[in-house]
């Protein structure tokens, strides 16, 4: 059974959600959410429902994309159990689930290259939460 990962982009990430959306449905159960277009849209109309089907089950994690990758991961991380981490190079997107247990990355189409942005999907969906020590700091994070 294919894993379930949802994905969102706003206007400016619409082509690197696309390239990373095909090249990965060959292995994971991809949930689009849109955007479906370059045309100008409101990046919380994609991220909160995507962000909402990993808070309750529905997808396992998620991937956003923006411009600067900031707008979706600011939004996404408004949801009480989202963790999600800005991730402009593969290492990062390891350490945000080695370590923070990220359910959610964003990424910033302006900034990385087509490639860089399916390694780091790669390395983010291939990577396993440590716990141990790295569990009771994750547990802090939520405040409700």
């Amino acid at each position: 059974m294919k894993r379930k990962i949802a994905i969102a982009a706003d206007h400016a990430g619409y082509e690197y959600k696309e390239i990373v959306k095909n090249y990965l449905s060959e292995n994971f159960d991809i949930q689009d959410f849109g955007t479906f277009s370059t045309d100008s849209v409101d990046y919380p109309d994609f991220v909160h429902p995507a962000a909402t089907s990993v808070e309750n089950g529905e997808n396992e994690l998620g991937i956003l994309i923006c411009g600067s990758g900031n707008g979706v991961q600011i939004t996404a991380n408004k949801h009480q159990k989202i963790r999600c981490a800005l991730c402009w190079m593969p290492e990062i997107a390891v350490l945000a689930r080695q370590h923070n247990d990220a359910n959610m990355i964003s990424m910033p189409a302006r900034f990385i290259s087509k490639e860089v942005a399916i390694e780091i999907a790669e390395k983010f969906l291939s990577t396993d939460f440590e716990g141990g020590r790295h569990q009771n700091r994750v547990d802090k994070i939520a405040v409700c």
